[in-house]
């Protein structure tokens, strides 16, 4: 009895561990450059600005490691070596969630990519309370862990694991994040995002007061201030938010043209079409593409669709790319982490109609010179089309999971039921002998 309830305490926290590992590996590996973000908070928090050269390469590493994690603890594979590099890793991770939940050098760990954000304490406790003891479990009750698999087929499912998670990374890096968790998905309908309800809740601070008395400062509430005793000189206030109000999903949109106008509204209210080239700094853009930008502009310029370039770029960079592209779009100003949030691409292309996210390209796969023949009316790429996260779930899970159970049948039929005839035939010579 006390070793079948081992065994699931141990089934449970192989899927506990294995699930939220598999999920925080994927999220990671859809979006590398949102990780590689992270990364460089994490660097310059910390001080080590040095290291930002390996933020992409870490992002990946680390979607990787989980992803691969997550999948040998859910299937069982390489037990024993599985649940102690498991529990080696939730140690450290916790001890610095511990840090950050104290310190709080990042607004958050980033364990879940931009699809499920939350507080450092809360990813202290999770580690704490639930991850941790799980991966300590499964590293004592290991002796518990009932294989899916035989051991012969352990490389074939972790080559085949490891080839998924690269593909989708890879994919995502060199085109877009095949989910996108950010509020400027396609679909988004932006002024919309930006409200705010009439009866929304406002942020609450509380108020003190610092005041000067014969050399000594005290700090007083706005109950008790010395209003009526001049023999106190007010020195400061102090302003601390104590409750966070209503705050909308997008919250820093903003654009100013050359002549320093803010042109926010005037896009957003555009019953047209709007292109916006996307360029977090211009210096630091591929220019691969500039010519395809440049028939873009083109064609936007010839069926009457605005087109504008946004950029947190100086001046002199503007200047540069420019004189270097042959540039004639007007390229106005914007926050440099909303660019990069709005599309991973470094220029990368948003369509906007009537202030909805039509359509969002990287660089690599901009809008070619046969999609520029007619008004963006007349073509389905003008249309909003989005494919719904839901299914886009779905077939990812089916091409990760239907090539697993395919192998576990060949496993099940092949090797399982070859070793289970061995073990009869053992049997039977014992018996015999």
């Amino acid at each position: 009895m006390l070793e079948k309830i081992k065994k699931g305490i141990v089934a449970l926290c192989s899927t506990v561990l294995g699930v939220v590992f598999i999920f925080s590996g994927f999220v990671k590996a859809v979006d590398p450059l949102g990780g590689a973000y992270k990364m460089h908070d994490y660097f310059s928090a910390f001080h080590l600005d040095f290291l930002n050269i390996l933020e992409l390469p870490l992002s990946l590493a680390l979607s990787i490691v989980e992803f691969l994690l997550g999948i040998f603890v859910l299937l069982r594979l390489y037990t024993k070596f599985t649940s102690v590099c498991m529990f080696a890793f939730m140690l450290f991770m916790t001890a610095l969630s511990f840090y950050l939940a104290l310190a709080d050098p990042v607004s958050d760990c980033g364990c879940f990519g931009d699809a499920f954000i939350i507080s450092n304490w809360q990813t202290f406790y999770k580690n704490f309370l639930i991850l941790l003891p799980a991966a300590f479990i499964l590293m004592r009750w290991q002796s518990y862990t009932s294989p899916i698999f035989t051991e012969k087929i352990n490389w074939l499912i972790s080559l085949y694991s490891l080839a998924f998670i690269l593909l989708v990374s890879l994919y995502s890096y060199q085109y877009l994040p095949i989910l996108d968790f950010r509020p400027y998905k396609i679909g988004a309908d932006i002024p919309l995002l930006m409200s705010i309800p009439l009866d929304a809740e406002t942020d609450e601070y509380e108020t003190s007061f610092v005041y000067e008395k014969n050399g000594e400062q005290k700090e007083f509430t706005i109950d008790n201030y010395p209003a009526d005793d001049s023999t106190w000189i007010f020195v400061d206030s102090k302003n601390i938010l104590i409750k966070e109000g209503y705050k909308p999903a997008i919250h820093d949109f903003n654009i100013t043209n050359a002549q320093g106008d803010d042109i926010t509204d005037i896009i957003l209210a555009d019953t047209g079409y709007t292109f916006l080239m996307i360029s977090t700094k211009l210096d630091k853009a591929a220019d691969t593409n500039v010519d395809n930008i440049n028939e873009i502009y083109d064609y936007a310029q010839r069926f009457d669709h605005s087109f504008y370039c946004l950029t947190a770029s100086s001046q002199k960079d503007i200047s540069d790319w420019i004189q270097y592209t042959g540039a004639e779009y007007p390229i106005c100003i914007s926050d440099e982490t909303t660019l990069k949030t709005i599309v991973r691409s470094n220029p990368g292309l948003v369509l906007i109609h009537n202030g909805i996210i039509v359509g969002k390209w990287h660089h690599n796969n901009l809008p070619k010179y046969n999609d520029l023949v007619k008004p963006l009316n007349e073509q389905d790429w003008g249309l909003l089309t989005p494919i719904s996260d839901s299914k886009k779930v779905l077939v990812v899970f089916m091409i990760l999971f239907i090539p697993l159970f395919l192998l576990w049948i060949w496993d099940f039929f092949y090797y399982r039921k070859k070793k289970d005839i061995i073990d009869k035939e053992d049997k039977l010579t014992k018996k015999t002998n």
